[in-house]
């Protein structure tokens, strides 16, 4: 199937080069909007136009737009008057609509949502945009079907039939009150096996899983790995069901997060692509290195006050490389556990001295096994010079313990003051490492060699 799309991309692509429009909208008829917006990554803007605007189907046209990369949609709009935008929101199931909505510019939105046809979907939008965007609010839709507790297997039967008539997909049935709070969830078996039960509410699931309106993402993306979810209803502070969020819009901004984590690990500062702009890659790049730099500097100058015993005994120096190397590696490894413990909710901030102790544990093993191979390994190297023995080995324990519990100290310090905890596998942990890790070599190199 795979080698079949990239032959239609490949195909159609020829045809937007020659310029054929009769056979490039008869291939896009057939096309699945994910492979049309594929397609668009390697065409300019003229092309993409040209391309876009020949498709025929309008619903069709609004999917491939949800389907394309932020920047590439970005592009489409921004020539698009927003009478046009209105028509496709139209199309559009309200959780995909407002992420559309929230790419324009502030002064755009309310003209964009002013030309919504349907009056109903205009307000659940307005609605929706309330909602902090990492928040279940702001990931949920409000499509879904909807009963009352009170009405009859027939009657509810009727109700879905009505209700369905304007979904493209069902995945749950939620069962609420007078009061539209949720009660529970209809599974359609229930429907087949108890076909002239009295009313609904007696062969319901109560109790479903729900999740509250502000709710972070990173909860919500747990909760649906911890019960095999694929929709969640979610409920405001009383209980009302006012949306519901699915599986797909959940997978999509765990990618989009763990993407961001990736690049923020790696001393990228700002989210970008491989083909973003030069002066955006080089903006979002340079802060880090020029931290790095900053951290090399200040390595050069602790050296510098240590020439004198490096000029005396050159050994030292072949172990700076060894030092600086396994403090940033130790620090980078504990952070990676805890920020990843955070991440999938295995870890809770409020038991961070218990994974502070675990940490520490974990460094004397680590510290043990390290010196005393560095001490043997000099013993065998540097015959007689005790002092490079003792310094190596001695520096390299205090060094593991302090950067496995700094790195562990630093992502759990993060996440209790509300910033991204993934910041502290990357260039911090190991700049501060190299550098704390130098001064305690330089030290206890200092102090060796007037002891031996």
């Amino acid at each position: 199937m795979k080698e079949s799309n990239d032959h239609d991309i490949e195909r159609i692509g020829a045809f937007v080069e020659a310029a054929d429009a009769p056979a490039a909208r008869d291939e896009l008829r057939e096309m699945h909007p994910a492979d049309i917006a594929e397609l668009f990554r390697s065409l300019d803007l003229r092309q993409a136009e040209w391309l876009f605007n020949l498709i025929e189907d309008n619903e069709q046209k609004a999917d491939v737009l949800m389907e394309l990369d932020e920047e590439d949609r970005k592009r489409l709009l921004e020539d698009m008057d927003p009478e046009q935008i209105g028509h496709f929101i139209d199309l559009l199931d309200t959780d995909d609509a407002v992420d559309l909505i929230q790419e324009l510019d502030e002064e755009d939105r309310e003209e964009v949502i002013q030309h919504i046809d349907d009056v109903e979907q205009a307000g659940d939008i307005v609605d929706l945009l309330q909602y902090d965007e990492d928040t279940a609010g702001g990931l949920m839709g409000t499509e879904l079907i909807e009963v009352n507790e009170n009405l009859s297997m027939p009657d509810c039967l009727k109700e879905m039939r009505r209700q369905a008539e304007e979904l493209d997909d069902i995945y749950y049935v939620y069962v609420v009150d007078d009061d539209r709070r949720l009660k529970g969830v209809l599974p359609l078996k229930k429907m087949i096996t108890h076909p002239a039960v009295s009313k609904i509410k007696h062969v319901m699931q109560t109790d479903p899983v729900s999740v509250h309106a502000d709710t972070p993402i990173a909860d919500v993306a747990i909760d649906f790995e911890k019960y095999d979810l694929v929709a969640m209803p979610v409920v405001d502070s009383i209980g009302r069901l006012v949306g519901q969020i699915t599986v797909d819009d959940v997978m999509d901004e765990v990618r989009e997060q763990s993407e961001r984590d990736y690049q923020l690990a790696s001393g990228i500062s700002s989210d970008v692509d491989a083909d973003d702009s030069v002066f955006a890659q080089t903006k979002a790049r340079l802060p880090w290195l020029l931290i790095g730099v900053l951290g090399g500097i200040v390595s050069s100058l602790i050296l510098a006050g240590f020439e004198a015993q490096l000029a005396a005994v050159t050994a030292l120096a072949l172990f700076i490389p060894l030092i600086g190397g396994t403090g940033g590696n130790v620090g980078v490894q504990a952070s990676a556990i805890v920020v990843q413990g955070l991440a999938n909710g295995r870890l809770d901030i409020k038991e961070a001295w218990r994974q502070v102790g675990r940490s520490v544990l974990i460094s004397l093993l680590n510290a043990v096994v390290i010196s005393v191979v560095m001490f043997f390994y000099c013993f065998f190297t540097q015959p007689g010079d005790y002092a490079v023995m003792w310094a190596v080995s001695v520096s390299l324990f205090v060094i593991v313990i302090f950067s496995t519990v700094f790195g562990t100290l630093v992502p759990l310090t993060l996440e209790r003051l509300k910033v991204n905890p993934a910041l502290a596998t990357g260039p911090f942990i190991q700049i501060t490492n190299d550098v704390v890790g130098l001064m305690i070599y330089v030290g206890l190199s200092i102090c060796m060699l007037k002891l031996f």
